[in-house]
């Protein structure tokens, strides 16, 4: 529990809501009436943040919270790092793995990617100077009481410029941004968005929105070519819930809460939300909607557009909503897939009417190992086809589950002991090939009654197909890396390797050549690159469908030796997109298109279908004032 009792106002540098760090001090008897309401009647506000718009009424500056990683992702106090031993360990207070060594993470490093700690390529202490900022202060004098906070100087509008791409990433470590936004200007409220997209399409300023800055798009990049002001619109201090529906089992979220927050303040009420991206942590509401996002739990809660009832999306012609939230409408094109995936083309997203669950009474953790991925594969398969989901269920390849292992902290000799008798079992006893192992994580969510059940189903599928149940423990911690993955890419770039991960979708009947096509051409690409040292590429599939399923790929090269180790990795990526689509997959399955997949629209979009595209951003948007250009729009 964390309670911080304090008789001053938070920060309007912080762009996070009070419960993050200290949460201002409000009446107990305001909170028991909150409640006391919220149980009499079935749609009333909630306990929502203060935020420093009701605290502080003039802002006119913000700075540069440090609270996050300026040049990688997450929070700036975690991170892997080799310690006085040479040993990996984990640094971060809010995981579980916080503190521990991972005694096996080295050695599985130089043998499987050539890993050598003496090739350290550290990050630079700040991204070199940017240009200075193009100023319309026409705009800026009509907005001046229209915002929370605004912010001008070089930190902030460098953070607000990229996403974390390894281009991105990579200029942020060693290099500088050729443009970046001018400003940048926080929002507290639909009405304030409502003036600043009319003032900016007045005055011919452009409007980037801006969420958790959680992209692996391009999609936050700046047109070097854009001589007008460039405003990012940051979304964060929009982040209350405005009110719970108990009845109709509805919330109405303002854009900018954070997936974490939104889970933090529905909790204590008894419901969740359900969406659980990797990022989710930081990124927001409003960028799921905006990018056609996925959770991890989908199997239960769904996709976004399946947990979207209706939106707000204000652009310069006009504010474009459904203006009904009944359940299922048949009133001609559904106007919120207008929204869905428009990726800040079209406007900014302020608010969302979504579904909620009650919280699940019961979690359960489970793993599965299998001799061979197609054998794990096929028991996937099968689940599906029995309707039978857990609220996740994602496969690792052979060389992912031996990452994972790698990545097991030390635990005293006793645990190594029986980790050891565990592992002659599977390979000797069993008959499991340790180059060929792969295991299934597991997470069961729901009644008690409901979790018995399909644990039983889903055991007894992976039974048929060779799979022996594992230590739930596996299942567990194999969830919970998830949310650390981004952060193993920082530490190896710190050593000369660049690593990225990429996703797709595609039909069962061609998954397992993709797997292993797109595994080959990431190999053979690397080598007409010149790389010297082997790549460490992996995959899993990480959701289940009725007709397929979505495949995430993972891959690190050693750019030691390269003169331009970005545009290598790009060319690597290329081919493995490529080769993709080739094999019947899509360009993306949750991260969206941005500017860096937007080549490939041709290849998945007919012309008419792109000409509507077009369309719709010339009505909705004449002046090109939100000009993202995501997707090649």
């Amino acid at each position: 529990h964390r309670l911080v009792i304090c008789s001053f106002p938070l920060p309007a540098s912080s762009p996070y809501p009070s419960s993050y760090g200290f949460r201002i001090m409000d009446t107990v008897a305001q909170r028991r009436i909150n409640r006391t309401v919220a149980h009499l009647n079935p749609q009333t506000p909630v306990n929502a943040p203060i935020t420093s718009a009701e605290c502080v009424k003039s802002i006119e500056k913000r700075k540069y919270d440090p609270m996050l990683r300026w040049n990688g992702y997450g929070y700036a106090d975690t991170s892997f790092r080799l310690n006085e031993d040479g040993h990996m360990e984990f640094r971060g207070p809010k995981y579980d793995l916080h503190g521990q060594t991972l005694p096996l993470f080295r050695k599985w490093a130089e043998t499987e990617v050539g890993f050598d700690a003496t090739e350290y390529s550290p990050s630079q202490n700040f991204v070199k100077s940017v240009h200075p900022p193009t100023i319309n202060k026409a705009f800026l004098e009509e907005i001046k009481d229209k915002y929370v906070a605004l912010a001008d100087d070089d930190q902030e509008r460098i953070f607000h410029g990229h996403g974390h791409t390894v281009e991105e990433v990579f200029k942020l470590r060693g290099g500088t941004f050729e443009r970046v936004p001018d400003a940048v200007v926080y929002p507290g409220s639909h009405e304030q968005v409502v003036d600043i997209v009319k003032a900016a399409n007045k005055h011919n300023v452009v409007l980037i929105p801006f969420g958790g800055g959680t992209s692996v798009t391009n999609a936050l990049t700046c047109l070097p070519e854009e001589k007008r002001m460039i405003v990012s619109l940051d979304m964060r201090k929009m982040n209350k819930i405005k009110w719970i529906n108990t009845e109709n089992m509805t919330a109405c979220i303002e854009a900018g809460a954070a997936g974490e927050y939104i889970e933090h303040e529905l909790a204590p009420k008894g419901f969740t939300f359900g969406h659980e991206p990797d990022s989710y942590e930081f990124s927001t509401l409003g960028g799921w909607i905006a990018t056609r996002a996925s959770g991890m739990k989908k199997n239960i809660y769904g996709n976004i557009e399946d947990l979207l009832i209706s939106c707000k999306l204000v652009t310069p012609t006009g504010v474009l909503e459904n203006m009904h939230d009944g359940p299922r409408l048949s009133c001609g094109p559904d106007i919120n897939e207008l929204t869905i995936g428009s990726e800040g083309n079209f406007g900014v997203v302020t608010e969302a009417v979504v579904k909620i669950k009650r919280a699940p009474e019961t979690t359960v953790y489970g793993a599965v190992a299998f001799p061979d991925f197609v054998s794990g594969f096929n028991a996937l398969k099968e689940i599906a086809m029995n309707n039978v989901f857990p609220a996740s269920i994602r496969l690792m390849d052979n060389e992912q589950f031996r990452l994972a292992n790698a990545l097991k902290p030390a635990h005293g000799a006793w645990t190594n002991f029986v980790d050891s008798i565990k592992k002659f079992y599977v390979t000797a006893i069993k008959g499991f090939d340790v180059n060929t192992l792969c295991a299934a994580t597991l997470v069961f969510q729901g009644r008690k009654e409901e979790v018995e059940y399909q644990q039983r189903v889903v055991y007894e599928v992976a039974k048929k197909h060779r799979g022996m149940k594992a230590d739930p423990e596996s299942g567990r911690r194999g969830y919970m890396l998830t949310y650390m993955i981004a952060y193993i890419r920082d530490i190896v770039m710190d050593y000369s390797f660049v690593a990225e991960s990429f996703e797709t979708s595609v039909p069962y009947s061609k998954a397992m050549q993709l797997c292993e096509s797109v595994k080959k051409r990431i190999k053979n690409s690397c080598l007409t690159l010149g790389i010297k040292k082997p790549p460490f590429v992996c995959c899993r599939i990480t959701q289940l469908y009725d007709t397929g399923c979505a495949v995430y790929f993972y891959f690190a090269i050693n750019h030691k030796g390269l003169t331009d180790p970005v545009q290598a990795y790009l060319e690597v990526e290329n081919d493995a997109r490529d080769e993709i689509l080739l094999q019947g997959g899509s360009i993306s399955h949750h991260h969206g298109v941005g500017k860096l997949r937007a080549p490939y629209m041709s290849r998945v979009m007919s012309e008419p279908a792109m000409r509507i595209l077009r369309s719709i951003k010339k009505e909705l948007d004449p002046n090109n004032i939100f000009a993202v250009n995501n997707m090649g729009l």
